[in-house]
């Protein structure tokens, strides 16, 4: 039977230490304070079920003030770290930043207000039907701690008996009745302001949309009459209030459609609401009036981007989506809209459109310094002009030229640095350009996007490569979830040079010097010439304010096809066919990556991901390009595992009998990852983490055995885990994650599993298994 061993990391000692210090809050109190620790609430109340006494408690819980000190696993850093911080002498400095930025006050049972705090309680409970309701506390204390228990006696719960809309013969009143039967207040349900707010919401957006401009939800009343039954019932009537403007109650159509594309709230000439009267060079194109004296930009982006038509009663979507499909183009920093009456007699109405234009050229320097797992360290310089309006269309040109270097520190390995130079440009067209015709009624408007590129990659003492890139495309939204991106031709090639001896050894082998031949090495330095389609698929409701959010990113990508099927290529029975004297790559690949979010708590949440991809080489080729391939490892793969060093399968990529490593690849993705995120100071998180995952490959390959997919795959599992801290500034989030790897494919089959070699005592193991990743941003 095997010991095990016990052992002590410095950052134990601290938590520990912190535990004992956190745990003598109390003796930095005065004479008589008494340190607040939280609330409870009791539901005494027969008639409601365990979970709604739950969801009722956790409402009410959160009306309650003030909240105590924050704390962690039962402890309050931030209070002790105030307490043991000696009062600043300065406004400014490391001590008032450590006491008040860092550090948190104390809440003392005398903030808080009892009295005030029942109103709250009985209050919330009546606006949730509980018209009853009565409140108490009391307070317990114990060794300079104190907590408040409050005590709710909500009583019968009023449900709703019935709801009446009183009709009469005006206009607005009938389009209400016509949309009366989705009402969200239903008889039997309980009463509930929220929903009555909702539902005055709901009737306020169905007559914008209906051009009642001037309407507002405040001219509707919901009255409630609880004396109808002895029960505990309520009838709700809803009506416009008797005070409701008459003008609330007509509806307006639009008259004249006026935009102003340079317009300068500081230098133009103003009339009344804030309107230019300038009007000396007009424009009309469909009746949409442009007043645009410099000739800047071309009518027709407004008329493909504005919805209103001349004589069109007023809707509220399509006045949102007009804004939308604007401020999209992305050529102006300010949009703004007026509504001024122009006929009073016939319900008529102007639109105004006041457009402040970008600068139409910016010129932006970035430098970055990184970092990699793989003891790669570099830097880069990234010179990027945009041109906003290019062709007076809202055409963005983009150019970019840019430097990289990463250099190998420290490693197993001889170092061979990398070196990228390159230069792209991107002419993105706010419309799709193409022989038929493409309508968007989306708040986003639509690109074709064409790109060029060029990239210089050196890997010092082993090759050189030329990258050119070619693509042309459409880029669209259905809405602000979906995304469709479609890419009708994307074309790669990539040229070797200077191949040098020491890389060629490796590849075809050195007996003599006991160096194997290892053929899978010349995948890198091939001439490839990739073209073909590719589709990109995005969902994402993350941005929505939603308890649980998901991602999801799909690819599907197509090389070849066409041209293999015209040429007959078969490239295993020896008919590869060449364009241009290069053999190109016929393949199928696609990639899924789902992504789902849930909030745990006020701040914390778990993100997963799981991301599975598939390259099948057919055709003219038996391979997938290695610039295609999939790789795993690195900060935001598998963290505990240096990037790109993994697999394919449970091939040993250090049993490798070259001078350097290089990166392993594979036809076949899986990965997954669980993380726990949690909030400990305002920009200060903290995450636990585990990832697992590997890649195959579809055909056997000699030089990398165990590497094929099998029905054993799950055997090939990689397993990691660790802890990281992320330093989230907004504009920048800086990322650091400590990982370990607990299960290694490329161990004897009953040893992958490392879990009882395991020795933080140990500097050797310490460094063989800790893995620091560095980086910017979310792995996820």
């Amino acid at each position: 039977m095997k010991k095990s061993r016990i052992t002590y990391s410095p950052v134990a000692a601290v938590a520990l230490a912190l535990a004992v210090s956190s745990c003598s809050n109390t003796r930095f109190l005065k004479e008589g304070e008494t340190l607040y620790t939280g609330a409870t609430i009791d539901i005494v109340n027969d008639t409601l079920s365990k979970r709604e006494k739950s969801n009722l408690k956790d409402a009410l819980k959160d009306q309650l003030r003030p909240k105590p000190n924050s704390s962690f696993l039962g402890l309050r850093p931030q209070l002790y770290i105030y307490n043991i911080t000696k009062e600043p002498k300065k406004e400014k400095g490391l001590r008032n930043w450590l006491k008040y930025k860092i550090g948190e006050k104390p809440v003392l049972l005398g903030d808080v207000d009892r009295e005030f705090n029942e109103k709250i309680l009985v209050n919330y409970s009546e606006n949730k039907g509980f018209f009853n309701a009565r409140a108490s506390s009391d307070t317990i204390s114990k060794n300079k701690r104190a907590k408040v228990a409050y005590t709710v006696r909500p009583g019968a719960r009023y449900l709703i008996s019935n709801v009446t809309y009183p009709e009469d013969s005006t206009i607005v009143n009938a389009e209400i009745q016509s949309i009366k039967d989705k009402s969200f207040l239903k008889a039997g349900n309980p009463f509930d302001l929220d929903v009555i707010k909702a539902e005055r919401e709901r009737i306020d957006e169905h007559l914008k949309n209906k051009g009642f401009y001037y309407f507002g939800a405040d001219n509707i009343v919901v009255q409630a009459d609880s004396t109808v039954t002895k029960d505990p019932k309520v009838e709700l009537i809803v009506k416009l209030k008797d005070n409701t403007p008459q003008l609330a109650k007509e509806q307006f159509t639009i008259d004249k459609t006026i935009v102003f594309p340079d317009y300068n709230i500081a230098d133009a000439k103003v009339g009344k609401y804030g309107i230019p009267y300038n009007t000396d060079s007009v424009e009309v194109i469909n009746d949409l009036y442009i007043i645009d004296p410099e000739n800047k930009f071309k009518p027709k982006i407004f008329d493909r981007a504005l919805y209103f038509d001349r004589g069109d009663l007023y809707n509220r979507k399509d006045h949102n989506l007009s804004l939308n499909r604007l401020i999209s183009l992305g050529v102006f920093k300010f949009v703004k809209n007026e509504f001024i009456v122009s006929d009073s007699l016939n319900h008529k109405f102007d639109a105004y459109y006041l457009l402040t234009p970008r600068p139409f050229q910016s010129l932006r320097l970035e430098t970055l310094g990184k970092t990699s797992s793989a003891n790669y360290t570099g830097g880069e310089v990234n010179l990027n002009w945009t041109h906003r309006n290019f062709f007076r269309g809202a055409e963005q040109l983009k150019g970019a030229v840019y430097g990289a270097f990463d250099v190998q520190v420290g490693g197993p390995k001889d170092a061979n640095n990398i070196i990228r130079v390159g230069a792209n440009a991107q002419l993105s067209i706010p419309r799709i350009v193409a022989p038929f015709r493409f309508e968007s009624s989306s708040a986003f408007v639509p690109r074709t996007n064409v790109e060029l590129g060029y990239e210089y990659l050196s890997r010092t003492g082993l090759y050189t490569l030329h990258n050119f890139n070619t693509s042309f495309g459409y880029l669209w939204k259905e809405n602000e979830r979906k995304e469709h991106n479609l890419k009708v031709l994307d074309v790669t090639l990539v040229a070797p040079q200077n191949i040098s001896d020491k890389y060629r050894e490796q590849i075809e082998g050195n007996p003599a010097a006991g160096i194997p031949a290892n053929p899978s090495l010349q995948r890198v330095i091939d001439k490839q010439l990739i073209f073909g389609p590719t589709y990109t698929y995005t969902y994402t409701n993350t941005m929505l304010p939603k308890k649980n959010t998901m991602y999801y990113k799909g690819l599907l990508d197509l090389a070849g096809n066409i041209a293999g099927l015209v040429t007959g290529a078969n490239a295993k029975e020896g008919r590869q066919k060449e364009l241009f004297g290069i053999p190109f790559s016929q393949y199928a690949k696609m990639e899924h990556d789902f992504r789902y979010y849930r909030k745990v708590g006020d701040k914390s949440s778990i993100a997963s991901r799981v991301i599975a991809g598939l390259g099948y080489p057919y055709g003219n080729s038996t391979t997938i390009p290695y610039v295609k391939q999939f790789f795993v490892g690195g900060s935001n793969s598998i963290r505990a595992f240096r990037a790109r060093t993994l697999g394919p399968g449970s091939y040993d990529p250090t049993t490798q009998n070259a001078s350097f490593f290089f990166d392993q690849s594979g036809d076949i993705k899986l990965e997954m990852n669980l993380e726990y995120r949690a909030n400990l100071y305002k920009f200060l998180n903290a995450a636990v983490f585990a990832d697992a995952g590997n890649v195959w490959l579809v055909n056997e390959d000699p030089e990398r055995p165990g590497g094929k997919f099998s029905g054993d795959f799950m055997k090939e599992i990689a397993v990691g885990a660790g802890v990281g801290l992320r330093l989230d500034f907004s504009i920048l989030i800086l990322r650091l994650d400590l990982a370990m790897p607990l299960r290694v494919p490329y161990y004897a089959e009953d040893e992958r599993w490392a879990l009882d070699r395991i020795n933080f005592g140990s500097s050797a193991w310490r460094r063989d298994n800790l893995i620091l990743n560095i980086a910017i941003g979310y792995p996820f």
